[in-house]
């Protein structure tokens, strides 16, 4: 039977399957062995194609001190972060507030906030230094897998691989819940900012959060969490109105909040798959799960499969003609803690502090108020935030 042409098929060529690229990059004796299958090249704002230069994003993202190790050890942190130093929780109505510290944990920060379109840029720059193919096109499928082998699809193209992983796309539903939550993303600008903090802030309709921002001192990432009719008003508001609408709901601990930038709004769900390993295709990232945005937990987790797939595949790399599969299988086995209770918590969370019922609500308060009160209580939970559970 005909070799495979790849060892390694990585689907999708987000910031999760670019990291899994590089790392394995750094085992494969043969690195042009390992295909990144990336959508086509975007276009400019002018109609022309503009390879490697993603069109103008306005996403930001939240990465834990866990992700930014990971990414300064490939070389692909962004030239601008806004550091996370201190993290405040709080509970619109009700009593109850916390905060973590990053002195709690001797490092230097909690976390970063990046602009998507530069952590693109940077991974992108670096995977095409270390050897790995990459091939534009359509999204690619897998069509069929075989004792040898997996066929991958990408347009008309055909493709043979080893094994294949899945990282873009969203979680299968062997899992989901619709939380009847749309978020409405935006920026805004603080009268009184406090830099290196974020604002985690609990509504009766959802979450709202404020990131600092990367690129602006005086601004704020906003994700703003509601019920999709409120989610709806607010995205056609004019910038005044949701200005103090925002104002309202997040308090006066920043000041007036000003907010002159586009509003965008998506449905909020949780799905992810029960397997991340069926023989010789395995899932990280959003196609193994997708993740309510509160505590922005989505990214880094994704991060988390690919490092841990990375590793298990290592030994593998210098055999290609072995069967993956038990590797494979062990990285499902090993991620599984990580994976359900990250899940959990930002299932929890947003549910909690959102049913409306006043004794379930004052409870979430006093928890609030017992985890600023005893650091022993808060600090299990804090850790898994800043780092996740490896294994």
């Amino acid at each position: 039977m005909t070799q495979p042409a790849y060892d390694i098929a990585i689907l999708g060529a987000g910031p999760v399957g670019r990291v899994l690229a590089l790392l394995l990059a750094r085992h494969a004796r043969r690195p042009q062995r390992i295909a990144l299958l990336a959508g086509a090249p975007p276009a400019r704002a002018d109609g022309a194609a503009a390879a490697g230069v993603p069109a103008a994003d306005p996403r930001v993202l939240a990465l834990n001190h866990g992700s930014r190790v990971l990414l300064e050890s490939l070389q692909t942190w962004p030239h601008r972060a806004a550091d996370i130093r201190n993290v405040h929780v709080s509970q619109r109505g009700r009593l109850g507030s916390t905060v973590i510290r990053c002195d709690d944990f001797q490092v230097a920060r909690l976390g970063s906030v990046v602009s998507y379109a530069e952590l693109h840029a940077a991974l992108e720059a670096r995977v095409a230094a270390s050897g790995v193919t990459v091939l534009q096109g359509p999204p690619a499928q897998v069509h069929g897998q075989d004792g040898a082998g997996i066929t991958v699809r990408q347009g008309d193209a055909e493709l043979r691989c080893c094994v294949a992983v899945l990282s873009d796309g969203s979680g299968a539903n062997d899992v989901r819940r619709e939380y009847g939550q749309h978020a409405v993303i935006t920026s805004a600008h603080a009268a009184l900012p406090r830099p290196g903090w974020a604002w985690e802030r609990f509504t009766a309709e959802g979450p709202l959060a404020l990131l600092p921002h990367p690129q602006q001192p005086q601004a704020y990432s906003v994700v703003w969490c509601c019920a999709p009719e409120r989610a709806a008003r607010l995205a056609q508001l004019d910038n005044a109105a949701f200005s103090a609408a925002l104002s309202a709901a997040f308090g006066a601990r920043l000041g007036r909040l000003s907010s002159q930038a586009p509003r965008h709004v998506f449905p909020l769900a949780l799905s992810a798959r029960r397997m991340l390993a069926q023989g010789r295709l395995a899932a990280i990232g959003n196609a193994a799960q997708t993740l309510h945005p509160v505590a922005g937990q989505g990214l880094n987790l994704g991060l988390r499969d690919a490092a841990r797939l990375a590793q298990g595949l290592a030994d593998w790399l210098s055999d290609p003609a072995a069967d993956p599969a038990p590797a494979l299988a062990g990285f499902a086995r090993a991620r599984r803690a990580d994976r359900w209770i990250t899940a959990g918590l930002t299932d929890l969370m947003p549910r909690a502090f959102a049913t409306g019922l006043a004794p379930v609500e004052h409870a979430c308060g006093l928890a609030l108020l017992a985890l600023d009160l005893a650091a022993p209580l808060r600090a299990p939970l804090a850790r898994h935030l800043l780092q996740g559970l490896r294994a």
